[in-house]
């Protein structure tokens, strides 16, 4: 069931902006905690002006004039909103202002458009996803400012050189923060949410033509980073008496046999722990990311690593399996725990689900298509990208090969 909009209007001046003692009077739409500001072109004397009311103080000739004017303002506003919702058109901020000042023309505009998008995926998309969005549309409002010197655009605006220029102010992006500025590819990221938000407004009819139509992404493929056999050994054989490592080191490696990314790891509790059609102990749960159900035997390590934890009180006090520590924690203590166990690689957490891949399933010659599915791929060729960096079984795939074409020659020679 979708909420109601919340919708509100607010009369104000600007006392910064005080000359010979007179205040501009601007009106502020706002519409589910977006707002926009309206200058109404009129003026008050500031000491005249009462906050709280939105209205000008007094019975003199010019403050019934002005207040006048503000109730019809008023009653304009919501005859637009009520306009938009009678017509059930998106209502928002901007379009409600550009109603009111009849611009709209059924026009929608950049930032209304990626609204809608966030606000109508609000309950689609994982959490992680939609603050990626969020962080999108934090670049693009920033580009429109320093770049285009406007607060937003109308969809119609839209052009190639748009979109050319936007991910050329990405690349050239620095950071104010301790962020490193973005590398190619969430460049291309940043790019393609932005596609996703104008090709939803191109379906809905809201811009004529496509400005995406001749851009082409420019991904480059990266290896994924993953822990060999006798990395992982030197992990897994490691104890330590500080207590925050060895969680670390324990929940790491149960995402290395599992491959069950942070999040899903974390969540997970007695009820995920179910027998499967082999009478074995698998995991049945839901990916935060996609909300698919993904079933996963346990290998013996990785329940070996529950049941180390079973009536942790840690665990017991969040009611689930593991105790619950922060991601950024997480990511920090392994750098720590990879130089303790002389790994030389870059630990994160997301490696270890690359590691199931590699080195627990494709290199010991689980075929390529499980994987796919116990990874939760749509799409084999996703997959492969694993299998092309894995020497070993390049090397055993191509040995099984000239087995076969000897066999093959000694049955000819025959």
């Amino acid at each position: 069931m979708k909420s109601q909009n919340t919708f509100a209007t607010l009369f104000w001046v600007s006392s910064t902006r005080i000359k010979n003692g007179q205040v501009s009077v601007y009106v502020r739409i706002t519409v589910n905690g977006k707002r926009v500001n309206i200058s109404l072109k009129r003026k008050v004397a500031l000491s005249e002006w009462n906050s709280s009311k939105g209205r000008a103080r007094g019975t003199k000739q010019e403050s019934r004039l002005l207040n006048r004017y503000l109730d019809q303002v008023q009653s304009r506003i919501f005859e637009s909103y009520e306009q938009l919702r009678a017509e059930k058109e998106l209502i928002s901020a901007q379009t409600i202002k550009a109603r009111f000042l009849g611009e709209d023309d059924n026009e929608y505009s950049l930032l209304t458009l990626v609204d809608y998008h966030n606000t109508q995926m609000s309950e689609t998309l994982s959490y992680g996803t939609l603050k990626n969005y969020f962080t999108t549309q934090k670049y693009i409002k920033q580009f429109l400012q320093e770049k285009r010197k406007k607060d937003d655009i109308y969809l119609s605006k839209l052009t190639f050189r748009f979109v050319v220029d936007f991910e050329k102010f990405l690349r050239a992006h620095v950071p104010e923060d301790h962020q490193k500025p973005m590398g190619n590819n969430t460049v291309m990221k940043h790019i393609q949410r932005l596609r996703k938000m104008v090709t939803l407004s191109y379906k809905m009819e809201w811009i004529d033509k496509d400005p995406f139509i001749r851009f082409k992404p420019s991904y480059i493929r990266n290896d994924r980073e993953f822990l060999r056999q006798d990395e992982l050994n030197s992990i897994e054989e490691k104890q330590f008496d500080i207590e925050r490592l060895q969680i670390v080191k324990d929940l790491f490696v149960f995402s290395c046999y599992t491959e069950l990314s942070y999040i899903d790891v974390m969540q997970l509790t007695e009820e995920n722990i179910q027998l499967g059609i082999d009478g074995n102990k698998w995991v049945i749960t839901n990916r935060q990311k996609t909300d698919k159900k993904v079933r996963i035997p346990l290998l013996e390590k990785a329940e070996e690593i529950i049941n180390k934890y079973e009536g942790h009180i840690k665990a017991k006090s969040s009611g689930t399996l593991f105790p619950v520590i922060s991601n950024q924690k997480l990511n920090s203590y392994l750098k720590e725990l990879a130089d303790i166990s002389g790994v030389k690689k870059n630990l994160t957490f997301h490696m270890a689900r690359h590691t199931f891949a590699t080195t627990i399933t494709l290199s010991n010659g689980v075929p390529i298509e499980t994987v796919s599915k116990l990874l939760g791929h749509t799409k084999i060729a996703t997959t492969q990208i694993y299998a092309r960096v894995i020497e070993r079984k390049v090397s055993d795939d191509m040995e099984h090969l000239r087995g076969k074409l000897l066999i093959s020659k000694k049955r000819n020679s025959v």
